[in-house]
């Protein structure tokens, strides 16, 4: 079952009912939609988001740690950013959590100013993350329908060659450049070469080599 709701969602995993409690109730009167769970089994057990939100985790929890879940969600490609809390903060932890990419790292007791703003941090990542992949996912279906000829085209398009230069990279006529370049500019929707040099560079494509010596 997945949820595909479109409101920001904050889950809390906190194996200490009182925390739990008290976390969201600050969460839900801030404005946010909260979901409690005990542990990090119940979290992965639960229904898959698919909406924008962040994770409050507890670090040292019974079975899997906040570690641990902060791990699994890099192994299933979730993006989902996280804020740590801890009773107790040492360096190393704090060092890993935020080498993995944790947003923010709190010790308990939170404090309520500190949290809102983690939280309203990790959602603008969030929404910036989602945006930024709906963005490459719409390049990625443009490129799809080149043809390997215009692919190479692109390349060299994105180098600076003008078109007798490709034509000679290519060993094709100019005419035919001309035409591969055409078709290749509007499956892409591009006008200008620096709009197209930005698509490409935001799908990690590598220009061409330019040397036509």
């Amino acid at each position: 079952m997945m949820i595909n709701d479109q409101t920001p969602t904050v889950f809390l995993v906190d194996d200490d009912p009182s925390a739990r409690r008290g976390l969201s109730r600050v969460i839900r009167i801030a404005g946010f939609n909260v979901m409690a769970f005990a542990s990090a089994e119940d979290f992965l057990a639960s229904p898959h988001h698919n909406g924008p939100g962040c994770i409050v985790l507890d670090v040292k929890m019974p079975g899997l740690s906040g570690l641990d879940l902060q791990a699994e969600m890099t192994k299933k490609a979730c993006a989902m950013p996280i804020i740590f809390v801890s009773g107790h903060s040492d360096v190393p932890t704090t060092a890993e959590a935020m080498k993995e990419g944790a947003v923010d790292f709190l010790t308990k007791p939170v404090d309520r100013d500190h949290l809102l703003q983690a939280i309203r941090t990790a959602l603008d990542n969030d929404r910036a993350g989602r945006q930024a992949h709906a963005e490459l996912e719409q390049i990625r279906t443009k490129l799809d329908k080149l043809t390997p000829r215009e692919f190479e085209v692109m390349r060299f398009v994105v180098a600076g060659l003008l078109n007798k230069q490709i034509a000679y990279k290519l060993g094709i006529a100019e005419d035919t450049v001309k035409i591969h370049r055409g078709r290749m500019m509007s499956k892409m929707d591009v006008v200008s070469v620096a709009d197209l040099v930005r698509l490409t560079q935001k799908a990690g494509i590598e220009p061409a080599d330019p040397d036509v010596s």
